[in-house]
């Protein structure tokens, strides 16, 4: 059986929505320089070899509409390739490589592109507005609670399917959060500091190079070149962070400072079977050793990697100590850390460059975007095996354990 292998990443620089630097620029544009740039890295595959694109999009309306994918193939040259616009929310560009994964080890095909784009900035941009409440009253009772549970009026979260109560599938993620810290009775200050570290650690990471070697600039319509990602801040203290307000609830915990930011960007991989790499004469930067996506309550959606992870590494016939580097999406702090604990990751090899508290968390982008930062961390550190997870909205976890080749 072939296997599944990354032979060249792409991912554009994170840019704050609505008032950032790629704040005027189209989805499919990004997406495309993305895409040129990933095959430009290989000059020894023929364009013409590709047999799909999949892209991941977390809000597939409006620009980001019209089956994206195909949009981006034949804007980009690529009137032959076939495009399918995935949306998995925030593990929609990890899910497409799943895909690509599932078809090479079935003989289905030899190369693909596995992208991924989210331009919340655009979001309003040919969208229709004064659309009908699409919530499926079924669960009204369960949106209530949450309502309830906003206003601090609520008691400390439970399972509602331990009292034949449905759970509330369209619960904000920052609801979801504050639910997994009274879950799992994490403080604000256990929040705050992993926050601090993040940002700490990108302004490392920034410093020694790594992030500069993980973006591909992009140009805009302009001719502004954008090289670096607006998020990660200088300096971030404990006393700086502490300060901030809750967001979600009046007596919460989640902060602006301790969950990601809202965020544009576009990433894309190449993928091809092991056979086709070697014919051509390329080497591979990965392998995909295994992947897994589970679910669980979507009004603890934050915990979605414990489960995932631990599937990923049965199907690789792995342990937690196998692995050498971990990344899990920060969309905030409580469910990465959380995650992380209960899973028994030692800190130090976790989001060692820093997480999407500080780097930015474009939906549909961010898988495709950890797995370049995962390949070039293992790269940095002289590392083997790594996993990439995150959480997933409407109550799911997804994780792809990664072996480096070169």
């Amino acid at each position: 059986m072939p296997e599944a292998v990354i032979v060249s990443t792409a991912r554009s620089p994170i840019g704050r929505a609505n008032k950032g630097s790629l704040g005027d620029a189209r989805g499919d544009d990004l997406t495309v320089q993305m895409l040129r740039a990933a095959l430009d890295k290989v000059p020894e595959l023929d364009p013409t070899q590709v047999v799909d694109l999949m892209l991941g999009c977390g809000q597939p309306a409006g620009e980001q509409g019209h089956n994206l994918a195909r949009t981006i193939a034949v804007q980009a040259g690529m009137d032959h390739v076939p495009g399918v616009t995935v949306n998995r929310y925030c593990s929609s560009s990890l899910q497409t490589t799943r895909m690509a994964m599932h078809a090479i080890r079935a003989g289905e095909g030899e190369v693909f592109i596995s992208a991924g784009v989210e331009t919340v900035s655009r979001y309003g941009k040919g969208m229709a507005d004064g659309l009908p409440d699409t919530e499926n009253p079924v669960f009204s009772e369960a949106v209530a609670r949450t309502a309830e549970r906003s206003k601090g009026s609520a008691p400390i979260w439970h399972d509602p399917r331990g009292q034949g109560l449905l759970p509330d599938v369209y619960i904000t993620m920052g609801q979801t959060a504050e639910n997994v810290a009274q879950h799992l009775g994490m403080s604000r200050q256990e929040q705050d500091e992993f926050a601090v570290r993040s940002q700490n650690l990108a302004e490392e990471a920034i410093a020694n190079g790594f992030w500069a070697k993980d973006i591909t600039p992009v140009t805009l319509a302009d001719g502004t070149v954008v090289s670096s990602d607006d998020g990660p801040r200088a300096g971030v203290t404990m006393e700086g962070v502490s300060g901030l307000r809750p967001v979600f609830r009046e007596d919460g915990t989640v902060t602006a400072g301790n969950a990601c930011p809202l965020n544009d960007g576009a990433a894309a991989l190449v993928i091809m079977s092991d056979t086709k790499a070697k014919q051509l004469g390329i080497k591979p930067l990965a392998r995909v050793v295994s992947t897994a996506v589970t679910g669980l309550s979507p009004e603890i959606m934050g915990l979605g990697p414990v489960e995932a992870v631990r599937q990923a590494l049965k199907h690789a016939g792995m342990s937690i100590n196998d692995i050498d580097l971990f990344e899990i999406n920060e969309a905030f702090a409580v469910q990465a850390l959380g995650s992380a604990q209960q899973l028994g990751i030692p800190i130090e090899r976790l989001n060692v460059n820093g997480g999407a508290i500080a780097i930015g968390h474009p939906f549909g982008m961010t898988g495709a975007r950890i797995t370049s930062t995962l390949i070039n961390s293992l790269q940095h550190y002289d590392k083997q095996f790594g996993i990439e997870t995150m959480c997933v909205g409407g109550g799911q976890g997804m994780a792809m354990v990664l072996e480096r080749l070169s």
